[in-house]
């Protein structure tokens, strides 16, 4: 038997782990979910703080928050749903925030720091791409490793200081103060990429091959796609979307910061699970995970109103968390 008639058997898998196979309408039938979910925890606010949950400025505050997050979120789908994990995504964006604002940058202008932004975070996820594609090291250790050496690098680079975005570089700052029907412009940036993530894994070839590639990558190898380019790829992507989210917090917090996007990491992939993506890749969806976003984006925000503490934050995230794989489990022991 050759290696094409030995492969042909898990094409139909292949093809039902994507959007358009059984997990699709699974997929659809947990977009309800999410939604409703969405829908009950808007009832809370309305009754625990009416007087503050339904005004446009908290909505507009849910909104920008959520555009930060947002952003890495879109890049931690793509590589999950590739079968990786990516560690590092909150230290990238800090790293590509003190980079941005240093005072070499600065004086070239806010299109250079914007670029230079840009640059860094893809480079760095590159660099995880090559560390996990051709260097064969597991994405866990890969990335942890990176976190923790991105992490040092912009304290070293910041002097552990924060560092302020000039008067002359106002075009970012716009970004956070410059509305366009009651929103902010990285809202709609956040939404941009939203939609460009959206249209390349569902339209595209490289959407299809990331979903080959996280479902069997054995199978995706034997029909011709180069697992490690494509990993490769898959990584740099998420380095794009952390450079994009650093622009996005300098425009927000007006500063460059090696404190900038910590456990932003854990809340991407509590997002990514929560909206269904499989953690051992092959299945999910960008519309899932930015649901999973605001639900836990809006929880946040419940609890900042109503005064509970941090502590109480987290628990309430993990226990979601637990609940939304334990679903997962669930939904997979469900015979076709």
């Amino acid at each position: 038997m050759t290696e094409v008639d030995q492969a042909a058997p898990t094409g139909p898998r292949l093809r039902a782990a994507g959007p358009g196979g059984r997990f699709g309408r699974l997929g659809e039938v947990r977009h309800l979910g999410l939604v409703a979910a969405l829908v009950l925890l808007a009832i809370v606010g309305l009754v625990t703080r009416p007087e503050n949950f339904a005004t446009s400025s908290n909505m507009v505050s849910i909104l920008a928050l959520a555009s930060t997050i947002g952003v890495i979120t879109v890049g931690m789908t793509f590589v999950i749903i590739g079968g990786g994990i990516d560690l590092s995504v909150g230290a990238l964006m800090a790293l590509a925030s003190v980079w941005a604002t240093t005072l070499a940058t600065q004086s070239y202008g806010p299109v250079v720091m914007i670029a230079c932004a840009v640059l860094v975070g893809t480079g760095a996820g590159l660099l995880n791409g090559i560390l996990i594609a051709y260097g064969r090291m597991v994405p866990f250790i890969a990335t942890l490793a990176m976190m923790v050496a991105a992490r040092g690098l912009a304290q070293r680079m910041s002097n552990q200081r924060t560092q302020l975005v000039h008067q002359d570089n106002s075009m970012i700052v716009s970004l956070s103060t410059t509305r366009v029907l009651g929103l902010p412009l990285l809202v709609y940036v956040f939404a941009l990429v939203v939609l460009l993530g959206w249209l390349v894994l569902n339209r595209t070839t490289f959407g299809r091959r990331t979903y080959a590639v996280g479902g069997n990558p054995e199978a995706a190898r034997l029909a011709g796609i180069d697992v490690r380019r494509h990993t490769l790829l898959l990584y740099a992507l998420s380095g794009l979307c952390c450079g994009i989210a650093a622009v996005l917090i300098m425009a927000r917090t007006t500063t460059g910061s090696s404190t900038h996007g910590d456990l932003y990491e854990l809340d991407a992939i509590a997002a990514v699970i929560i909206g269904g993506t499989l953690l051992s890749g092959g299945r999910g969806t960008i519309i899932g995970s930015i649901l999973g976003l605001l639900i836990f984006t809006v929880i946040t925000n419940l609890f900042i109103l109503n005064g509970l503490n941090t502590a109480d934050q987290l628990i309430a995230k993990g226990a979601i968390i637990v609940a939304a794989v334990l679903l997962q489990r669930r939904s997979l022991r469900t015979p076709t």
